[in-house]
């Protein structure tokens, strides 16, 4: 039997006001899975205010107490973390072991941020004045409105809900449309948790109806979006007008840096990680490397030997390495890509062409593709492709590679592959991007430390780790002053 969502708002499943709903379908083998409403504008305003309504009594509730519901959210995702694994892969396409990462990264987060439960620091300072107490406190924003994508549907939905409402706030939510079956199945983990209603609402439907309703509605305070750099300038734009909050996570074009001095083996495994793991759908994929020339043949050797050892195929399948991309706009885009670089002159390595025979015609299966001899300034080397296509990108020195890493208009996540550390700490302090990795690819960040980037990437926020608080929080300035009498600060009595 088919399975169908509806819509999750104020502690009922219900169904969209328009009726209507879409069809879900696994990007593996192009079978129906079931389908899932389409809202309305008139759904995320019911979804708004049943979450405000909430968030009064939910700021009041203890942060500890708050936090329990966390730990019992952490608990329950553990519990059914292989059902949740292939529900992802089915829908979302990456092989199974990725699924079960991601699945154990929401875990992760929610223990984490129930921990920040006891830890809503703030601060206590001198006072200027005598017998006067000066503090700062975290307050909720309020009602946060979530929009998350669909390459990392339960981590990155955990690393923006879990934060809100250990804060204190409440939360609408706006899933990819293409898996919405994992933002159902971690709604039903919170149900299960014993969370109060109101305090999540999940709202399924297209970014220009649901997403757009979610940003213009005066109620919602603060805007968290994952996606596209178009889309977040846009919602940025109109948040903007309305002084409403947002944090912005829009992508990246990130490159590996292996120098002469690198232990190739090692860089090779860091670079088809990256490049090639959820099929080249990350934000942190490793679509640029940049080589010294004195290694650049060996390395190419080498990465050709382990790519055409790479298997494509349904992500169930416990021996894949490479499952498809999402759906046939993705599949066309990428092959776009692929024919610009051959044709701005680039050489193909290996790979380009979209696979639709026998296991893979019902799928969105592109070649593991990789591009040499490519100019830093080739449309390949500076736009976000989103599939298994990367580009070498040879230089003489480390000063060149900095140069190039820097070139693009991106600034998310970078490597750099050397025994030298002093070249280290040069390109630690000189590459310009939130994560920098060392002997290591451009992915693999860990939920405890802040998740974000400089340039277009994003717009100054951070998911992940303490700083995640500051996205979801205000700062409350508090005075007491126990002296009896009225004394100013800031006036000159000496």
């Amino acid at each position: 039997m088919l399975k169908h969502y509806d819509n999750y708002i104020d502690g009922v499943w219900t169904q969209s006001e328009t009726g209507h709903n879409v069809q879900n379908i696994n990007p593996a083998t192009g079978e129906i899975l079931g389908e899932v409403a389409v809202s309305s504008a008139h759904d995320v305003d019911r979804a708004v205010k049943a979450a405000k309504r909430a968030q009064k009594s939910w700021r009041l509730v203890p942060a500890p107490e708050r936090a329990e519901v966390l730990y019992e959210v952490a608990r329950i995702l553990k519990e059914k973390k292989e059902d949740l694994a292939q529900i992802l892969t089915s829908e979302m396409g990456k092989v199974i072991a990725e699924a079960r990462g991601e699945v154990q990264e929401a875990i992760d987060m929610a223990y984490y941020m129930a921990g920040e439960g006891r830890r809503l620091f703030g601060e206590t300072v001198p006072s200027e004045l005598r017998d006067k107490f000066a503090m700062s406190v975290r307050v909720p924003v309020g009602v946060a409105g979530l929009i998350t994508p669909w390459n990392f549907p339960i981590a990155i939905a955990s690393w923006k809900s879990l934060p809100a409402l250990v804060a204190g706030n409440a939360v609408v939510w706006k899933p990819a449309s293409e898996t919405p079956f994992m933002a159902a199945e971690f709604m039903k983990v919170y149900e299960e948790a014993g969370l109060p209603k109101g305090l999540m609402n999940v709202v399924f439907g297209s970014g220009s109806v649901v997403g757009n309703a979610l940003v213009e509605h005066p109620d919602v305070d603060i805007i968290s979006f994952t996606g596209s750099n178009e889309v977040g300038r846009a919602i940025n734009g109109k948040a903007g007008r309305l002084l409403k909050r947002t944090s912005l996570e829009m992508g990246g074009k990130n490159a590996v840096t292996v120098l002469e001095d690198a232990d190739l083996d090692l860089a090779v495994d860091g670079i088809i990680w990256s490049a090639f793991g959820t099929a080249g759908q990350r934000c942190t994929a490793c679509s640029r490397i940049i080589v010294h020339e004195a290694v650049k043949e060996e390395l190419e050797h080498k990465l050709l030997e382990r790519v055409q050892s790479l298997k494509v195929g349904n992500g169930a399948d416990e021996r894949i390495d490479v499952g498809p991309v999402i759906n046939k706009g993705s599949l066309d885009r990428i092959h776009e890509y692929v024919q610009t670089g051959i044709g701005e002159g680039a050489k193909l390595l290996c790979g380009g062409s979209i696979l639709n025979e026998e296991d893979f015609a019902k799928g969105h299966y592109y070649e593991p593709t990789i591009f040499t001899d490519v100019s830093p300034h080739m449309t390949i080397a500076q736009k976000e492709i989103f599939g298994p296509v990367t580009s070498i990108i040879p230089v003489k020195s480390l000063e060149e590679a900095i140069d190039v890493n820097n070139s693009v208009e991106f600034g998310l996540s970078s490597s750099v592959f050397t025994k030298d550390v002093n070249r280290v700490f040069k390109a630690m302090r000189d590459f310009d991007t939130g994560i920098v990795y060392i002997n290591a690819g451009t992915t693999g960040a860990e939920i405890h430390l802040p998740f974000g980037g400089t340039k277009g990437t994003g717009n100054g926020h951070r998911d992940s780790g303490v700083a995640a608080l500051d996205v979801y929080t205000e700062w409350k300035s508090v005075y007491v002053d126990f002296s009896g009498t009225l004394q100013r600060a800031q006036i000159d009595n000496k």
